[in-house]
């Protein structure tokens, strides 16, 4: 995607991104991202925002050296449901090549870049998923790593009993996986080969000795100090502790969960550990967002428009 690569802006709404979008795909072009973050080609610094009186306006950049440079920005003001907005502009002209407006972009890369850290770290014959959560995160999260391993059954457990219910629908119709509502997050998660917390909760919702030897969980939902849906002895159930973005997790306000403990020097970064295929090994992968990512899935959706492989 050299400077003429790019002839005319390409703009892309929540419609576009889910037509045009397929998981096999993006978890291709995740896996493309962390490589490419972790040997230095994509520039991905930590988030940054504004104070803007009644909100924030929060920024993640990213920029894939000789190619394009991009951001993504969200507010926190108090509208809904708000969108956001990712932009990707040619790295030799500053011209802007492909704009993405809404909600659908971020929640589909996350989803995808999970995929990369089960399809990188979790058992090759895991099969069982347990998810705790039932909402955009949870079901891009089985959208992505049905891409990467054939799943023979799916518990899911929200406190919402009707909205884990519709969750259950959804998944049943667009996804065709095989999903079942149960009674409690242990019911969930106790010896399922992949688990995925995706939660809003502000206190931890599993207890570590649910998650069976072996097990690969990730972690999406609050994760700072006094506000995490996970705790540090989480990390010391596992035998080997991963995030997408090392220098993320030192850059939280309030203080990410694990800031000042032994397991936050445990957590090593997605790429460096990508082709290692570990066995036999309790694996958590802390999600908390590579930044450059929502663009790098935008100049990937504006080469496919425009013909380029």
């Amino acid at each position: 995607m050299p400077g003429g690569g790019w002839s005319v802006v390409v703009v892309l709404t929540d419609v576009d991104v889910r037509a045009r979008l397929r998981a096999e795909v993006a978890v291709g072009w995740m896996r493309e991202a962390v490589r490419a973050s972790w040997e230095g080609r994509l520039r991905t610094p930590a988030r940054v925002s504004t104070e803007l009186g009644g909100g924030r306006l929060v920024f993640t950049t990213g920029a894939l050296e000789g190619e394009w440079y991009g951001y993504r920005s969200y507010d926190s003001f108090p509208t809904d449901p708000g969108e956001q907005v990712v932009v990707v502009q040619d790295w030799h002209s500053g011209v802007v090549k492909g704009i993405a407006v809404g909600n659908e972009l971020g929640p589909r890369r996350v989803g995808a870049i999970g995929a990369v850290a089960v399809d990188a770290l979790a058992d090759p014959h895991a099969s069982t998923l347990g998810l705790v959560g039932a909402g955009t995160q949870a079901f891009s999260q089985l959208w992505a790593i049905g891409a990467v391993r054939q799943l023979s059954s799916v518990k899911v457990f929200s406190r919402d009993v009707e909205r884990r219910m519709s969750f259950v629908r959804r998944v049943s119709e667009d996804l065709g996986l095989p999903i079942e509502a149960v009674g409690s997050a242990r019911e969930a998660v106790e010896g399922a080969g992949i688990v995925v917390l995706a939660t809003n909760s502000a206190t931890p919702v599993i207890e570590p000795e649910w998650i069976a030897d072996g097990a690969f969980v990730t972690t999406l939902g609050p994760k700072q100090v006094g506000r995490a849906e996970f705790g540090p002895e989480l990390i010391d159930r596992a035998d080997l502790a991963v995030t997408d973005s090392p220098a993320q997790t030192y850059a939280y306000d309030p203080p990410y969960v694990l800031a000042g403990t032994p397991q936050h020097e445990r957590l090593v970064g997605l790429g460096e550990v990508l082709d290692e295929r570990p066995t036999n090994k309790t694996v958590v992968f802390c999600s908390v967002g590579l930044a450059g990512t929502e663009a790098y899935l935008l100049a990937r959706l504006v080469d496919s428009a425009h013909g380029v492989q």
